[in-house]
């Protein structure tokens, strides 16, 4: 009894530590709303359209600051990612130039090929933090998975659970941080070099408003309108979702192995209680069948 009651205070102080180190670390920053995600869920699946405008963002407004050191052109036509086509990829990729060595061991610019990774916009650290207020701007690749937020007690055990679990923090925190730039409130000051942002932690942040409404211009439907508003709050959901995947290019065929393994696993827990109660309502019978010996025995 001493014994529990010594783990339940003990984890009830762990929690009250965490959530307070929550509120801390938060400077009163409020949490990124939750958003609505196509691939969010054990059967969530990318949406290809969607990734292909957020690689179009990239392109046009991130490419200029963020790399992108992990994803090679060809990914883009992988099942489960964009699905460009392999003649997109060539043109693509055909857009930046890679640097290497001519016959003589001369730098030389060719154009990218598919098997390329996305080139970097400077072409080192020190370039790129010197171009950036002494800070170099984070690769993209796996930005989704290395940005992310606590909701404090008791959410944390909620977005544990496995089938009604929340695992979009970094997504989340990627649009509310694209789309929280605002006018300082009055008596708040912004140091040159800075901005104010709602929801980035201390509310300061170094990166200028990257994306403002009509900046992208989406490709048209039949009838001459884009598919998608041209809007900040659009723009960032698409860049964002499309960092979910470069962060996790494999989640589609990583779901549905989890779904035939639980499946499978139904399965054989079905058989092997039938077979359990086969052996041993057999064996049941065996023993009492030899009951009535065993009375004339004693």
């Amino acid at each position: 009894m001493k014994m529990t009651r010594l783990i339940a205070a003990s984890v009830f102080a762990a929690t009250l530590g965490l959530a307070a180190a929550s509120a801390e670390d938060g400077h009163d920053t409020p949490h990124p709303p939750r958003e609505k995600w196509s691939f969010s869920g054990i059967f969530g699946r990318f949406d290809e359209a969607q990734l292909q405008r957020g690689f179009q963002v990239y392109k046009e407004v991130c490419s200029s600051c963020h790399s992108m050191n992990f994803v090679r052109f060809r990914n883009l036509a992988e099942e489960g990612g964009p699905s460009f086509s392999t003649g997109q990829v060539k043109a693509l990729a055909a857009e930046y130039k890679v640097k290497e060595q001519n016959d003589v061991g001369e730098d030389v610019d060719r154009p990218a090929r598919p098997g390329d990774a996305v080139p970097p916009p400077f072409p080192n650290e020190k370039a790129a933090a010197a171009a950036n207020g002494g800070k170099a701007p984070p690769d993209f690749s796996v930005l989704s998975k290395a940005r992310t937020y606590s909701r404090g007690f008791p959410w944390f055990l909620i977005d544990a659970l496995p089938f009604v679990g929340y695992t979009e923090h970094g997504v989340d925190y990627i649009h509310a941080i694209l789309t929280g730039y605002e006018d300082p409130p009055d008596g708040k000051e912004t140091p040159a070099g800075t901005y104010y942002n709602i929801y980035y932690p201390g509310h300061l942040i170094a990166m200028p408003k990257p994306l403002s409404d009509g900046q992208v211009t989406y490709a048209k439907g039949a009838n001459g309108e884009p598919v998608v508003p041209e809007t900040v709050n659009q723009y960032g959901k698409d860049i964002a979702a499309f960092l979910a995947w470069t962060a996790e290019p494999h989640m589609m065929a990583r779901k549905a192995l989890g779904f035939r393994v639980i499946l499978f696993l139904l399965i054989l827990s079905g058989l092997l209680y039938y077979v359990k109660k086969k052996v041993w309502a057999k064996a049941g019978g065996e023993v009492h069948g030899l009951q009535p010996e065993l009375h004339k025995t004693y």
